[in-house]
């Protein structure tokens, strides 16, 4: 079977950019596009099938090697999006953000707030078009939460698609209990990719944890990273130390660097691959 990325649109610009990037991950895995748009009545489905046909047909001219299916939802972008990826099997959902126009899609909360309606992993875009290699470098903090491990199975299959180098980034911490549990998260997630045979670096953050987000988006500048992939702790008030404004600060980061980002589940375990497979 095929592997599917669902993109949803709204037909603005960074929507665009946002099929662009699922383009290339597509091309990488052998996998297809479902192209959803979402209207709120009846009425305005046979419209939105135009528009989705001529799009398609657009991006054919430039990607004809990528098969990409239309479909036309009634609903909310809020609610549906879950639903979306779970009826189609998706293995990942790319979506762009922007301001105030256009589909429901902004940036900070509410952007979360479709984030956290599906189990999928995002792929989460600005305007920053995709490099031709795809993810070369990617960043992937680790803070003081057991969830933080829980990305580490994703971002390998994405490190062994593209080829990717990996940027393991943790926090500043004087506390030696803090320390200590950060060492935990860092040498789990050493001997994780040594295992699967990834190149990673290590760093040291100048932020401490209450603002790891600054550390990490200083880090990617600086490595000029393609990606950077974190946990959605504002999914779980309960979980770790980091909530709602450090995932949105990252989501919405200047440089608009994408961003991989997967709800937490109940059990910090990996049991093998969740995605690509």
């Amino acid at each position: 079977m095929s592997k599917i990325i669902l993109v949803p649109t709204d037909f603005t610009a960074v929507a665009e950019n946002a099929v662009n990037h699922a383009i290339a991950v597509a091309r990488t895995i052998q996998g297809e596009i479902t192209l959803v748009h979402i209207v709120p009545k009846k009425s305005h489905v046979d419209e939105a099938r135009t528009k989705l046909k001529l799009l398609i047909e657009r991006l054919n001219g430039s990607a004809s090697d990528v098969t990409i299916k239309p479909m036309v939802r009634v609903g909310s972008i809020f609610e549906d999006i879950g639903d979306v990826a779970e009826e189609i099997s998706a293995e990942l959902i790319v979506m762009g953000t922007h301001g105030m126009r256009g589909m429901q899609f902004i940036t900070g909360s509410r952007a979360l707030k479709v984030i956290t309606s599906s189990s999928t992993p995002f792929v989460v875009v600005q305007e920053r078009p995709i490099k031709e290699s795809g993810y070369d470098d990617i960043v992937v903090p680790l803070d003081l939460s057991k969830e933080t491990k829980q990305k580490l199975a994703i971002v390998a299959e994405m490190a062994k698609y593209f080829k990717s180098r990996l940027h393991l980034v943790t926090p500043t911490e004087t506390d030696e209990f803090l320390k200590n549990q950060l060492e935990r998260n860092l040498t789990f997630a050493k001997r994780y990719f040594n295992d699967h045979k990834i190149e990673f670096t290590t760093t040291v953050s100048k932020g401490k944890s209450g603002k790891f987000d600054e550390g990490i988006l200083e880090h990617a500048k600086e490595i000029n990273a393609d990606l950077v992939a974190i946990m959605n702790l504002a999914a779980n008030s309960l979980v770790g130390m980091l909530g709602g404004s450090y995932v949105q600060n990252i989501l919405t980061n200047k440089e608009q660097i994408p961003v991989l980002i997967l709800n937490p589940v109940s059990t910090s375990s990996i049991k093998g691959n969740v995605m690509f497979t």
